[in-house]
């Protein structure tokens, strides 16, 4: 189990965190307004901060310099596991998780009568200082945006988004809706956002929550010079996001005036409309002053959900939030693709319960990268190929071929490839595998289907029936 850290703990990890580059017990003594006699107390602390993880120190004597270490990543021209790290458990997806993630992601999943009760602690937010304060490493966020610059920097606010608005509507209405449980395919996604049919079988509220997404993200696109984490943003993004879809509708797009509580949680989120309304705006005012994007972006994705301002809806208000500064300085925007619902949720639980941001950091980057991958707008290799798309290459390739000789439309896609999961595949792999083989279908052009041993003439007679063309 995590200990909470101590009020000594939690300012020397402050201190190092003020020293993205690394800093030397001398600066750390500096940034703390320590005399000389307590740099005992001070090595005692960082030690001890060593051994949990929370930060790492190399050279040795004088040359030491510490660094935090708890959102440490491979970067490129590394070796892929480092020592006391590893990648997620049950998530056939690899994604690395630094030792004080590991620890995160195990105490939420113990049973909650197992978990501490805690409520909404202000010191996380009063504490934290604006481009001193950092949750993001600056190796870590320098990396992110090598990868994520998409287009020049004079281009107009918002050029990059429009330019892959179709795709990125489907791709992040998709995933934001799914970590919330929706149980839409990619397909299906499409189909509705494209055509307005409803997928055989869903809810009202499925189908809704996906609309909703797409009015929301064109209301960011289409403002992109004049969004920011303002009231108006913020508000109106829930107003969009919560339409028809909560018991009270006057609570679309207005701060939280009820109790809540958090599903599967411990944590008891802050109560009275005062309080609520105070914490809101200093959120705001937080975020606005952060000037690294990623860093912005990353916040948002912690203190809105941990706040939660609105009485449902504050998860998918963080996550469309968070790209913000993305749409702003044309960088690559962060779709959620790929992320697995259950470490999403233990990560969110990490923030609730222990006000840590370790797991949830490390899935952040993972995702960043992922999809930048998925916008082509990489500078520079991502390491190894998917191990999932590699153990089932054979069969999604087989999978996309019979569909297209078949002649099949989305919809009878949709059930085919259902259906061929269900024979081939173990019930863990099979959303993954579907989402795989739809997003080949979709990217599927003239031009790549010798990969499938597709004839031109049978792409021609499929893609006609794709698209609608009688």
């Amino acid at each position: 189990m995590i200990k909470p850290l101590t009020a000594v703990q939690q300012d020397i990890l402050d201190a190092v965190r003020r020293f993205p580059e690394g800093g030397s017990v001398a600066q750390l003594e500096a940034a703390l307004s320590l005399p000389h006699s307590s740099r005992r107390t001070l090595q005692r602390v960082l030690a001890v901060l060593i051994e949990q993880g929370r930060i790492v120190r190399s050279g040795r004597g004088r040359a030491s310099r510490y660094y935090e270490g708890s959102h440490r990543v491979p970067l490129e021209g590394e070796a892929s596991i480092q020592a006391g790290a590893t990648f997620s458990a049950d998530t056939h997806v690899d994604i690395f998780l630094s030792p004080v993630a590991r620890e995160v992601e195990a105490y939420v999943r113990q049973p909650v009568q197992r978990r501490r009760p805690v409520g909404y602690h202000r010191e996380f937010l009063d504490t934290y200082r604006p481009n001193e304060t950092f949750y993001l490493t600056q190796g870590v966020r320098d990396q992110l945006r090598e990868q994520g610059t998409a287009v020049t920097v004079d281009e107009p606010a918002g050029t990059y988004a429009r330019r892959i608005a179709h795709r990125l509507l489907i791709d992040l209405s998709w995933n934001s809706s799914r970590l919330e449980g929706n149980t839409y395919s990619l397909l299906e996604t499409e189909r509705l956002l494209s055509l307005g049919e409803v997928a055989a079988g869903k809810t009202a509220l499925e189908s809704q929550m996906i609309l909703n997404h797409k009015g929301a993200i064109e209301f960011l696109i289409s403002a992109a010079d004049e969004i920011g984490f303002n009231r108006y943003t913020i508000l109106n993004l829930h107003a969009l996001l919560s339409d028809d879809l909560l018991i009270d509708p006057t609570a679309s797009g207005r701060l939280r005036m009820i109790p809540v509580g958090i599903g599967e949680s411990v944590f008891m989120p802050i109560e009275g409309p005062r309080r609520i309304a105070e914490c809101f705006d200093q959120v705001l005012r937080t975020a606005t002053a952060i000037r690294d994007p990623f860093e912005q972006a990353f916040f948002a994705i912690v203190h809105l959900p941990y706040l939660q301002p609105f009485e449902d809806v504050n998860k998918r208000v963080s996550r469309l939030a968070a790209n913000i500064p993305f749409f702003r300085d044309n960088l690559c925007p962060l779709s959620f693709v790929d992320i697995p619902k259950s470490l999403y949720l233990s990560a969110m639980l990490g923030i609730y319960e222990l006000n840590q941001t370790d797991l949830l950091a490390d899935l952040f980057v993972w995702a960043y990268k992922r999809s930048c991958a998925r916008y082509s707008v990489v500078r520079q290799t991502l390491g190894e190929p998917d191990p999932f798309r590699v153990r089932y290459r054979r069969l999604i390739a087989e999978a996309v071929a019979a569909v297209v000789r078949g002649g099949l439309n989305q919809s009878e896609a949709v059930a085919w490839i259902r259906q061929r999961a269900r024979e081939q595949l173990p019930e863990a792999d099979r959303a993954r595998f579907l989402e795989i083989v739809e997003t080949q279908l979709m990217a599927l052009h003239a031009g790549s289907i010798a990969r499938y041993h597709v004839r031109p003439g049978e792409f021609e007679v499929w893609r006609a029936r794709w698209v609608g063309v009688p």
